[in-house]
């Protein structure tokens, strides 16, 4: 299966108590069906995954494949801080059903270039599913170049990056020069549509829980019809809300525009703190501008 287009980097939803609210995770993804997403990254910096024991990330994995039930591909992100613990989630995501695995690397003490490859490549020899590498150097430590970042894609198995650097320069590069070695996804919010108007095969895209319809309409209009003009006007009223999420905690962000919008995903876990109530209100009025697009 290839992967493109909006695939949302999922929210956790727990209950009140911080627990693993499964009826949640059902009622989101299918939510998330419904508005035309192309596919789900759950367990990611969104899914609030370093606040999770193994047997949590297991279950929400199995929770959230159950809940698509082959609708769309699921591709959970199993990465950990040893290479023996990501075989085990990536090995355990693929019996569960998922299309694809993304991998963060090891993010305490951060990799050099051939031990980061070596990771990589017992995962790939592990498991039969593609793999996304989480190209986020801000948690992990870990610049890559454009060229050391397509050099990952000779790895059999790793397909895809997720690019999270924050640098368009380098995700220009990639698009313009490496695309026969890789394919990348945007995964900075406020790049997504110059990154999609490059020619980027898609966006893991945290404000797709939001605004689901409105990130899949922009996706059509951009990568698929190219009508730049069109896709100027979704994204004046998107830019706005991408800017306040990047410009806060990311996920207590997205649960607050959550409870806004009337499709609560309860509290972050500790120890991220709720959004300020001003922002939040903010948040609010943006999103139901956005709405309208």
């Amino acid at each position: 299966m290839t992967l493109t287009g909006i695939l949302v980097a999922l929210v956790t939803p727990f209950a009140e108590d911080g627990s693993i609210d499964d009826a949640g995770i059902t009622d989101h993804v299918n939510r998330m069906v419904a508005a035309g997403i192309h596919g789900l990254v759950p367990l990611g910096t969104t899914g609030e995954f370093t606040t999770m024991t193994t047997a949590e990330r297991e279950r929400v994995c199995e929770a959230v494949i159950a809940a698509a039930g082959g609708r769309i591909p699921v591709v959970p992100h199993t990465g950990a801080q040893s290479t023996a613990e990501t075989i085990s989630l990536s090995r355990h995501a693929q019996t569960s059903g998922a299309a694809g695995v993304m991998i963060v690397p090891p993010y305490y003490d951060p990799l050099r270039l051939h031990e980061l490859r070596a990771h990589l490549t017992a995962v790939g020899e592990a498991i039969d599913i593609p793999i996304v590498y989480y190209n986020v150097p801000g948690a992990t430590g870990l610049r890559l170049t454009p060229e050391e970042l397509a050099s990952l894609g000779d790895i059999p198995g790793v397909d895809y990056i997720k690019d999270t650097s924050g640098d368009f320069s380098s995700v220009t590069a990639l698009l313009m020069n490496y695309s026969d070695r890789i394919t990348t996804f945007n995964g900075w919010d406020t790049l997504t549509f110059g990154a999609l108007a490059t020619g980027a095969t898609g966006s893991v895209w945290g404000m797709a829980n939001l605004l689901p319809e409105q990130a899949v309409k922009l996706y059509d209009v951009v990568a698929v019809k190219g009508d730049l003009a069109e896709g100027r006007r979704l994204w004046a009223g998107l830019w706005p809300v991408n800017n306040l999420l990047e410009s806060h905690n990311y996920v207590a962000a997205i649960k607050a525009g959550l409870e806004e919008i009337g499709a609560p995903a309860g509290p972050t876990r500790a120890p991220v703190k709720p959004l300020d109530p001003a922002v939040r209100a903010e948040l609010g009025r943006l999103l139901r501008h956005a709405q309208t697009l």
